[in-house]
């Protein structure tokens, strides 16, 4: 059944969430992996729009793309403040980390155990310096949501030229910005599963169901081993 892991995955972040497991300092960030000449054997329509906030939809250009490394695919994951995976997408290895956030962001949905509107705002958002744009803060701050992002040194600059007209700088807590390596270690233990370090499948949705179902296990000893 399509979309059976996502749905396992939906019931556990519930009953995590119940817990009081979901760290809701979330961390964004992407991986790459190499596509083996098995997955890419396969028709891709580049440039056809593909909509990445629908996870069960298969893209035209099959979630490849070419890059300086070759044909791979990027993973783009929202984890928990500990770095358990909350959301999971997949892109063709050229396309960017910045306008993924905002999808990512709006497939965000943990439901509530006794009934009511899921939860969909995290308190913070920690992203490295490719993540820092005036859309994304300017969302954040709409939201009520704090931006843990460090500012470039080329917005900086920008920003300095521009003299009182360039405003204040964005605000930024680096000792926080030190919780984001959750996510880095989160890939290392993703990058354990060989069909995931290097991608065999042609399909997307296969290879995103992959990354799904480590996260379901990843949940899952979370909850085994909560007293």
């Amino acid at each position: 059944m399509q979309g059976t892991w996502d749905v396992i995955l939906d019931r556990l972040l519930v009953e995590a969430d119940a817990a009081g497991l979901v760290d809701w300092s979330v961390s964004v960030d992407s991986t790459i992996a190499r596509a083996h000449q098995h997955a890419t054997n396969v028709t891709r329509h580049t440039g056809a729009g593909s909509n990445y906030t629908n996870p069960g939809a298969e893209p035209p250009d099959h979630a490849i793309g070419r890059s300086r490394g070759g044909l791979s695919t990027k993973i783009h994951q929202l984890v928990d403040g500990h770095g358990l995976p909350l959301v999971i997408a997949c892109t063709p290895d050229q396309a960017g980390d910045s306008p993924m956030l905002l999808p990512l962001l709006g497939q965000l949905r943990v439901g509530r155990a006794v009934g009511g509107r899921p939860r969909t705002r995290p308190d913070a958002v920690r992203g490295d310096k490719a993540y820092s744009s005036r859309a994304i803060r300017r969302h954040l701050r709409e939201r009520g949501v704090i931006a843990v992002i460090p500012e470039p040194a080329d917005q900086l600059g920008h920003r300095k030229r521009r003299g009182s007209r360039g405003g204040r700088p964005p605000a930024f807590d680096a000792h926080d910005y030190g919780g984001r390596n959750v996510i880095e270690r989160r890939f290392c233990h993703l990058k354990q599963w060989r069909g995931l370090a290097t991608r065999y499948d042609k399909l997307a949705t296969t290879y995103r169901a992959a990354a799904v179902l480590n996260a379901v296990i990843a949940w899952t000893r979370q909850l085994q081993d909560t007293p």
